[in-house]
């Protein structure tokens, strides 16, 4: 039987409203946190749907040393926190250091594993530990390099630490270079999982799906192409969609080749919302 993940008031999963984790890359400034969810926010309620904000207090994982990584640990957690209470909604955001583990499940309703980290078992112990002592949940995300079956042993880790509350996201393979596929019987596999308290809810992230990694010092992409992905997993039946979004993506501090630009984001959740309503008929 699948389980549900618990993000604050939000709870993911078979049964439940569609949740879209969405927000900016990176938080530029609190300003600007606040303004991409309450759009967020506000086209969510307008369609039925769950929301969680998203961004990043530190991108660790940057192509070069140049490229601007936020605010930090101390001041990004304080724009989360009142970003979270001032919208009166539930905020994720990631780890890359097992002591960022503590500090962040105090401020965030879902901690949130990179997929070039999700193999790593200090990383992971410390989150599942954080999480389970904050009643927080933890979001896994597969790493390219890894198929589907193979993040069992995530969930094993998460589950030892004692978090029990886990998700699990889908956001493309590696395919030669320069290219990320999305294998959606992958995908399917990875919804049934056999853990052995039944399969965590599966997210697929249809942005960073969109990357073309590799290619220079930024990590180039195809953001057209993310309705596509993102309508087909939802028509699949995930239980969650990760979305990444900006009033300018071209002038983002991070990911600006594949952020979605934030005006067209209520018209994809309306499509998303529509074909969810199909499939429960």
């Amino acid at each position: 039987m699948p389980r549900t993940c618990r993000a604050g008031p939000a709870t993911i999963g078979p049964g439940q409203p569609l949740a879209i984790l969405a927000g900016p890359c990176v938080l530029e400034s609190l300003e600007l946190g606040l303004h991409v969810g309450r759009v967020c926010r506000d086209a969510c309620r307008t369609h039925g749907l769950s929301y969680v904000f998203k961004a990043s207090f530190d991108k660790a994982n940057r192509s070069s040393l140049a490229s601007p990584r936020g605010p930090g640990l101390e001041r990004g957690l304080s724009w989360l926190e009142r970003i979270g209470r001032e919208l009166g909604v539930p905020v994720t955001t990631d780890i890359h250091d097992p002591e960022q583990a503590a500090p962040v499940a105090r401020v965030a309703d879902l901690v949130q594993i990179p997929a070039f980290l999700c193999r790593q078992t200090d990383l992971l112990s410390a989150a599942g530990k954080a999480a389970a002592a904050n009643g927080r949940g933890v979001n896994v995300k597969k790493g390219q390099f890894m198929a589907p079956a193979e993040m069992i042993g995530a969930v094993r880790k998460l589950a030892e630490a004692g978090c029990d509350n886990t998700m699990l996201t889908e956001r493309g393979t590696f395919f030669g270079y320069h290219r990320l596929v999305n294998d959606f019987i992958g995908l399917g596999d990875l919804m049934e999982l056999p853990a052995p308290d039944g399969p965590p809810p599966v997210c697929f992230d249809c942005t960073h799906s969109t990357q073309l990694p590799g290619a220079g010092e930024q990590t180039g992409g195809r953001p057209e192409r993310a309705p596509l992905l993102a309508r087909a997993a939802v028509a699949a039946g995930v239980h969650a969609l990760f979305v990444e979004c900006h009033p300018e993506p071209a002038g983002s501090l991070s990911d600006a080749a594949t952020q979605q630009p934030l005006d067209r984001l209520p018209a994809l959740l309306a499509s998303l919302a529509s074909i969810r309503r199909a499939l429960a008929q």
